[in-house]
């Protein structure tokens, strides 16, 4: 039989005081109603499990789980890249190509191939999901410049969704 426990609770039990990270908790398993509920208790507070408990145990509060780095919808970058696509600047050419190497990194593009005309390469693209036919000019940018144009994307998206 499988039981589903609610986890640690945020406040304590008894008194309603919120519990901080590295604080002991006392947590008791009890029925009520037929139900099976968890109940949590500070350190303070606890003075034994009751009869009627089912279970019980001691834990430490952990500490906050740390974000990682927040991620980007490549489905949400795919119709700014769109949007971009339908009316460039040359500013924004470079920006355009290095999103849309990172689309094709996260295979929301595909790449189809590659033509040249008037000595500049063109990257033939298409949306994974059916979107268009695209063709990007190769900007040839060295390193530094791919970098400093995928920080500027980062920095711009992340600002744009939180």
């Amino acid at each position: 039989m499988d039981y589903h426990l609610k986890p640690l609770g945020k406040t304590c039990s008894a008194t309603g005081k919120e519990f901080v990270p590295g604080e002991t908790v006392h947590s008791i398993i009890v029925e009520e109603n037929g139900q099976l509920v968890r109940l949590d208790y500070s350190e303070d507070a606890w003075d034994g499990p009751p009869e009627s408990a089912v279970g019980e145990w001691k834990l430490q509060v952990p500490e906050p789980a740390t974000q990682g780095p927040k991620k980007i919808d490549p489905d949400a970058l795919m119709q700014y890249f769109e949007q971009l696509y339908e009316s460039p600047n040359q500013v924004q050419e470079k920006f355009l190509y290095v999103l849309a190497l990172f689309l094709v990194q996260k295979r929301r593009l595909k790449l189809d191939g590659s033509r040249n005309e008037d000595e500049a390469s063109y990257l033939q693209l298409t949306g994974t999901h059916g979107e268009g036919s695209f063709e990007i000019r190769d900007q040839n940018l060295d390193e530094s410049e791919v970098e400093q144009l995928q920080q500027q994307l980062n920095s711009q998206f992340l600002e744009d969704w939180e």
